[in-house]
């Protein structure tokens, strides 16, 4: 569901510091927001705060959002905390995979260059 930026309560929060943003307002001008805050059926902020300000800097007025319906105030704090604690970090070699996969795909060998550029001068496009 997209909602308007304005609507979207931010009460209490267990991070107090957002961090850097710059890498994450990158990322979310370059291809959207990959993944949605969530919030409650009455607008208040559960996860996605970092995203909500990084949205906010870029001048967005509305941003995706996935809307839950915790039993509770505990159901809520631990829907907070596990956007957080849940997931995983690559690990270094999966890193260095997925930068080198990257690299394979940004740089074409030699020989594909040549082979598109003879293509197009012969007209085999």
């Amino acid at each position: 569901m997209i909602v308007k930026i304005k609507d979207i309560k931010v009460g209490h929060r267990i991070r107090k510091e957002s961090g850097d943003l710059s890498n994450l307002k990158k990322s979310m001008k370059k291809h959207g927001l990959l993944n949605p805050i969530t919030i409650t059926s009455k607008g208040e902020l559960i996860s996605g705060h970092r995203r909500l300000a990084a949205a906010e800097d870029l001048g967005w007025e509305e941003i995706e959002a996935k809307v839950v319906s915790p039993k509770n105030d505990l159901e809520k704090l631990e829907m907070e905390m596990e956007e957080n604690i849940v997931r995983k970090e690559f690990s270094q070699q999966e890193l260095l995979d997925g930068l080198k996969r990257k690299k394979n795909l940004v740089s074409t060998n030699v020989f594909v260059r040549f082979w598109n550029w003879l293509k197009k001068i012969l007209g085999l496009n």
